[in-house]
């Protein structure tokens, strides 16, 4: 076990572990309880939102040799538990649709649901990336969902669910999966941290967080990238937020803030200056300017009404949001809506730029010609 990643290594074994996606465990779990189990299911969401991790975990249940009359819970002793806890089911059949898209590879899955299950009450197959078979492939699938043997489930799943023919979708039980909040996010990777019994402070989880896209097997990967980056894994040290910057090329927001000071007081060679001091230290100009238009980002928010903003959220401190606050004082809406503007599109146009700054040094210039109109 000491080599899987760590979204492997911590994948939930039950319905409790799950975090988030309470519609989708209280319905499944009410249909377990109640023994009554759909022949299609169709997970739909955004990639590391845990549809996978759902599909096994149904698969386990449905064919648990020990769980409980009226309870939902695989008991993860018996040995159909153990053998999916361990990958290494016979009944348990998982097909990635990405590099299995053709109506052969179909047919070939057709032909082995005819027989029966080796061992286990159902034979599952969980089809990864469903919206990827090729149409012939899907039309043959389409047949056997509309007439399955008693003892096969289907669980399809797929991030892009407008992609899916609506025949398949109308035989399934579709689930929609949304993208983890933050906090969620956080939640979990303080369980991994505690399991892993590795310190980390709560202000580098919350980067992590903020870096994950809202999917919690993005969070994980960077949580198990920062434990082998910090040397931290079971030593006392602790893992701290700049750590984390350090670990993902993140440009200190204190950085930022100066930058931002030189422009608010119209200072237009002293700010290419220290754009130009920043990248001979070696900052990567493309991250700067990403920071630069999320603190621009924020200084809009706080402008047009809002008092304070979640630290979590915006990845400020207390210190960093008053000295914000009192930046966007000395501007107004216009100017900070066009400053972002102009920014953004520098970012854009930094991917093509022979020179990588200049767009950024051009956003300066005409930032500040439009404060002085």
């Amino acid at each position: 076990m000491s080599n899987l990643v760590l979204y492997r290594k911590y994948r939930p074994k039950t319905f409790g572990e799950i975090i988030g996606q309470e519609h989708v465990v209280q319905t499944l779990t009410n249909a377990l309880a109640s023994n009554i189990v759909s022949h299609a299911y169709l997970f739909s969401g955004p990639r590391g939102s845990g549809k996978t991790s759902m599909a096994r975990l149904l698969a386990k249940a449905v064919n648990c040799e020990q769980r409980k009359e009226k309870e939902a819970e695989p008991c993860n002793k018996c040995s159909s538990c153990s053998e999916i806890n361990e990958s290494r089911s016979i009944d348990l059949i998982e097909i990635d649709a990405a590099s299995h898209t053709g109506v052969d590879d179909i047919r070939e899955l057709i032909e082995g649901i005819r027989f029966t299950p080796t061992k286990s009450k159902y034979k599952v197959f969980i089809i990864d990336e469903s919206h990827q078979l090729s149409k012939s492939a899907a039309n043959a699938l389409l047949k056997t969902l509309e007439e399955p043997p008693a003892h096969a489930i289907f669980i399809l799943a797929t991030t892009e669910i407008h992609k899916m023919i609506p025949t398949i979708i109308s035989r399934c039980q579709r689930f929609d999966f949304r993208k983890l909040t933050l906090p969620e996010i956080i939640k979990r990777l303080e369980i991994i941290a505690g399991k892993e019994k590795v310190k980390i402070e709560r202000p580098a989880l919350e980067l992590i967080a903020l870096n994950s896209g809202g999917a919690v097997r993005d969070a994980e990967g960077l949580l198990d990238q920062a434990l082998t980056f910090s040397g931290a894994l079971g030593q006392s040290d602790v893992i701290k937020a700049e750590n984390i910057k350090e670990l993902l090329g993140m440009v200190d927001i204190k950085i930022v803030g100066d930058f931002v000071d030189l422009l608010c007081q119209k200072k237009a060679g002293e700010a290419i200056g220290f754009l130009n001091k920043l990248l001979e230290k070696g900052k990567d100009v493309q991250e700067f300017t990403k920071a630069l238009v999320n603190y621009l980002r924020q200084g809009l928010i706080l402008k047009i009404g809002n008092e304070t903003i979640n630290p979590i959220i915006s990845g400020l401190t207390q210190e960093e949001q008053q000295k914000l606050s009192s930046q966007v004082a000395s501007l107004n809406e216009t100017e900070i809506h066009r400053a972002l503007k102009l920014f953004l599109e520098a970012e854009n146009k930094m991917k093509y730029s022979s020179i990588p700054q200049l767009p950024l040094e051009l956003a300066i210039i005409e930032t500040l010609k439009l404060g002085e109109k």
